[in-house]
């Protein structure tokens, strides 16, 4: 029994699911040529420590985020911190960059926006 034609215009392809092997294809998600050559900012302010997960939201969806963190540096400085651990371990593990700009903004940008330091 084969599905035929479901994943691709080319209804000559015929995928058999009784002779699935373990066979894994690499699919590059973020393609250069996909972009249309917009880019998505988004301007946060860091209030709070549970402002933390909207953050990191945008920053998955790859937005690039301009961080306002004054409000939360003269608050808490400690609470800064972890918000800034929290959001610094993401962006890594996204390959891309934070760094500070002045002493009251973070640039944060994904994988495909690079930064000129």
């Amino acid at each position: 029994m084969g599905l035929k034609g479901i994943f691709s215009k080319d209804n000559d392809v015929d995928f058999d699911v009784n002779n699935i092997g373990e066979e894994y294809f690499e699919v590059n998600v973020m393609n250069d040529s996909d972009r249309s050559g917009k880019l998505s900012i988004a301007v946060e302010n860091l209030a709070d420590f549970s402002d933390t997960d909207r953050i990191l939201r945008a920053i998955r969806s790859g937005h690039v985020v301009f961080l306002k963190i004054k409000e939360m540096k003269e608050k808490d400085i400690g609470e800064l911190k972890r918000s800034v651990e929290k959001l610094k371990k993401t962006v890594v593990a996204n390959n891309g960059n934070i760094v500070g700009v002045d002493s009251d903004w973070l640039l944060i940008t994904p994988e495909y926006a690079a930064l000129a330091k």
